[in-house]
């Protein structure tokens, strides 16, 4: 490594034309910086992955790529959400190391430098991890120790207060080739891949320009996928509340007969008939709700579906993998998602 680690930046970038310029000029000084401390090769890039944006982020994206190779573009053909472009970046990132990281530059970029010291310690994978929340508001604050509570419950791996920010090795990245989920979570996925990890704390700065992408619905639907995706408790849930409603209709029965016996409370007919009913009917709505959503996942999985569909490139060249001597033009993967291939620039 005596020229330094090959690294790769890869951006996620969805409607980013209010801070697309200066976060790019900030990237290119964080990796200069680098350069020059002999941590990261000369032949290290930063990614820009246009995820279908309706404003002029490809065109800035394009016109920075045309003066400096320092970076790379990668345009896919309509928004996939930014799970899909970031998997895309991954699967097309050329180099020995690739961190990830949102376009709105709010993740602390110094934490690249001891991302790369890690990583040069020997670690696969490095999460960046968030001191505290307080440029949040008190809604976020709150749902989001609320998600990660959830999914400690629910038997998911994830790192508390961790996000899309971290290094991955090249290994690492191979790895995740073999993950194939059409419903993604990285932060999940991430963790199933293994190999030596460790974490680095940052603190989180307030967005440059523009509004955040993850707004409630996209929050809530993360949720959701990461849920069915990678917890089977909702399922179990079903029959421990299916008995606990037999306890229950026990009880009332019990209860029922007792009122008819021994006093004049009860008017016939209306508990033994009303209440059985509404209780059934709900555990009836709730055990089908729960199915249907894995049901949802489980058709779109057997569909095999690409992930992302790539509709441009820019300073790229593409090999086979496994074949690093034989080019191919990377326009050959314009309408199909990248698999079973390795990227260099």
């Amino acid at each position: 490594m005596a020229d330094g680690v090959e690294l790769t930046i890869v951006v996620p970038c969805y409607n980013e034309e209010a801070v697309i310029v200066e976060s790019a000029d900030r990237l290119r000084a964080c990796i200069n910086k680098m350069i020059l401390a002999g941590k990261i090769s000369r032949n290290s890039r930063i990614l820009l992955v246009n995820d279908g944006s309706s404003d002029a982020t490809w065109d800035l994206i394009q016109g920075l790529c045309a003066k400096d190779t320092l970076f790379c573009g990668l345009s896919l053909s309509r928004n996939f959400g930014h799970q899909a472009a970031l998997l895309a970046g991954l699967h097309i990132a050329p180099g020995e190391a690739v961190i990830s990281i949102d376009a709105d530059l709010q993740d602390d970029l110094e934490a690249m430098e001891q991302m790369m010291d890690r990583f040069l310690e020997g670690y696969d994978v490095v999460y960046g991890v968030r001191r505290a929340r307080n440029v949040d508001g008190l809604f976020k604050r709150v749902t989001a120790l609320g998600f990660y509570r959830l999914m400690g419950l629910l038997g998911t791996r994830t790192v508390h207060n961790h996000a899309d920010y971290r290094l991955m090795s090249r290994r690492a990245i191979e790895a995740l080739r073999d993950y194939h989920e059409a419903n993604l979570f990285l932060r999940g996925i991430v963790t199933l891949v293994g190999f030596r990890s460790t974490t680095v704390m940052y603190d989180r700065h307030k967005r440059l320009a523009g509004e955040t992408k993850y707004p409630l619905r996209k929050m809530l639907a993360l949720t959701l996928s990461a849920i069915t995706s990678f917890s089977s408790v909702p399922l179990r849930l079903i029959s421990l509340t299916a008995m606990l409603g037999i306890l229950i209709l026990v009880a009332v029965a019990l209860w029922v007969i007792w009122a008819r016996i021994f006093t004049n409370l009860g008017v016939p007919g209306w508990a033994s008939i009303l209440l059985p009913v509404l209780f059934i009917g709900f555990l009836n709505l709730l055990a089908i709700g729960v199915l249907g959503e894995y049901m949802a996942h489980i058709f779109d999985e057997v569909k095999a579906r690409p992930r992302y569909i790539v509709a441009d490139t820019k300073n790229l060249w593409v090999s086979k993998r496994g074949e690093p001597g034989t080019p191919i033009s990377a326009e050959d993967f314009v309408g199909r998602e990248v698999r079973a291939y390795e990227t260099r620039v």
